[in-house]
């Protein structure tokens, strides 16, 4: 029998896939799609998903495909300049197209052992006290112990499970492509600087070779959103807001995209788990939606890894809808205040020159392009520390950095006392004996996605988090 079912080999799937391999579960990923896409929906990473990349030791993979950007302008187009005093040693944005996040994704998960098939469709699923049943489209059917939709806004797995999706329709679409463009690079920059100054949702940018990325207002909304514009609906929709259409011609691929804003009830049933695009929908604004699905997954690799391993706390696997549910709702809410502050009427626009002003003050540029970020998530652990329940960012130690020691997916008892011990736990913990100038706090004991569980410098008070984390000692 297969550990875990993962439908959906997009970036939350390959994600996850490599995250439950780090811990040795037999994993195998199901792709509709017989070939990897070549749309670009996201164009980048978050200072929280670098980080992920980080503690994983693919960075340095990712920085090479990609650009640093220090960018304003990420909540709601407002311009202003990147805050400083971020709390991370990545504060940037990495843009780099999806199709090549989805292929170093795919490489990862591959080099630590996931199978991946593609061209294999879930059309069917049953669960019962001992797995999991899929039924593939050509008849096949898979057990496995547990199954994870990753599948998409359109997840089949959410819908055989009957899982409820509340929230708000499509009610405007957009037109997305690369092609490439005849008219003059400057003039294309000049029209399309003019038309956002109005319009935020219009752009044309160049990406290389002659060949832009297209992003213009659709007339409505499509009955079949899985049907691709043509070109000339993508010229016909350029006139109208920029007066021409700049000559595009020779379509790499073109796509529709949408502003529903839906959030699954639950994460969770029985064996099935959702996550990713499946759990959640919205509009594209802030670029949260690639960035939210990774981390999704990077919360819920090692929680079900560790229940397929058998060492798992009570309630551990079902602290994954605890804690990631309220984040999606927090992105959701906050892609519905930028959707607002788009809007044309007199109002919001009010409403926009007032968040502009205040952005000019540090204090609250900074909390906004966290939200954006995610690195200002902070799980409810309960009372204690400030640290307690963030994510601890990188620190320098005297004997390297925090994210080197992170790499396998363990829980890390960072010990600047030298006095403590992770003996019992020591198949799931890594107990490191180190300083940091960076770190103000005797002992840190940090799950596998990075996040603080425990502060302190007493043993006895080690134990219940411990515990509460990483199961039952051994010996």
């Amino acid at each position: 029998m297969i550990d875990v079912i993962v439908v959906g080999g997009g970036p939350t799937g390959l994600m996850l896939a490599a995250e439950l391999r780090l811990h040795g579960v037999h994993v195998v990923v199901l792709e509709r799609d017989a070939e990897p896409t070549k749309i670009a929906r996201s164009l980048g990473l978050h200072v929280r998903s670098i980080e992920v990349m980080d503690q994983r030791g693919l960075l340095e993979r990712f920085l090479a495909h990609g650009k640093q950007y220090q960018l304003g302008g990420y909540f709601a187009g407002i311009s202003k300049p990147w805050p400083g005093r971020l709390d991370s040693a990545h504060a940037y944005i990495l843009g780099i197209p999806q199709p090549i996040t989805d292929r170093l994704l795919d490489e990862h998960a591959t080099e630590v052992g996931a199978e991946i098939r593609r061209g294999c469709e879930v059309v069917g699923l049953s669960q019962d006290t001992d797995g999991v049943t899929a039924e593939l489209a050509d008849g096949t059917r898979l057990r496995s112990r547990y199954l994870v939709g990753c599948d998409g806004g359109r997840s089949t797995v959410r819908k055989l499970l009957g899982v409820g999706f509340p929230g708000e329709p499509t009610r405007a679409e957009w037109l997305l492509g690369e092609m490439e463009v005849t008219e003059d690079p400057a003039t294309v920059a000049a029209v399309v600087a003019q038309v956002r100054e109005t319009h935020h949702r219009f752009g044309l940018g160049p990406t290389g070779d002659g060949v832009y990325r297209v992003v213009v207002p659709a007339e409505g909304v499509a009955e079949d959103r899985t049907v691709p514009p043509t070109l000339e609906e993508v010229r016909q929709r350029l006139r109208v807001f920029a007066g021409t259409d700049f000559g595009v011609h020779s379509p790499r691929w073109l796509s529709r995209f949408g502003d529903a804003t839906r959030l699954a009830e639950r994460y969770r049933v029985g064996r099935v788990l959702l996550a990713g695009d499946a759990a959640h929908v919205h509009s594209p604004l802030g670029g949260q939606g690639l960035n939210l699905g990774v981390q999704d997954a990077f919360n819920l690799g090692w929680k079900l890894a560790a229940e397929v391993g058998g060492w798992a706390p009570e309630g551990l696997l079902d602290s994954y809808h605890t804690e990631r549910h309220p984040v999606a709702a927090d992105v959701l809410d906050n892609i519905r205040a930028q959707s607002e502050l788009l809007s044309l009427e007199p109002g919001p626009q009010a409403v926009r020159r007032l968040l502009a002003e205040l952005m000019d003050f540090e204090e609250v540029n900074r909390y906004l392009i966290g939200k954006i970020t995610a690195i200002d998530i902070r799980y409810d652990f309960g009372e204690g520390h400030e640290l307690l329940g963030r994510r601890m960012r990188d620190v320098g130690l005297k004997r390297g950095r925090l994210y080197e020691l992170m790499r396998g997916g363990r829980g890390l008892l960072l010990d600047q006392t030298g006095r403590l011990s992770a003996a019992g736990w020591a198949d799931r913990v890594d107990h490191v004996v180190d300083v940091s100038e960076e770190l103000d706090a005797p002992a840190v004991l940090l799950r596998p996605d990075g996040h603080v569980a425990w502060v302190g410098e007493d043993q006895a008070d080690l134990l219940g988090p411990m515990e509460r984390w990483f199961g039952t000692p051994v010996g």
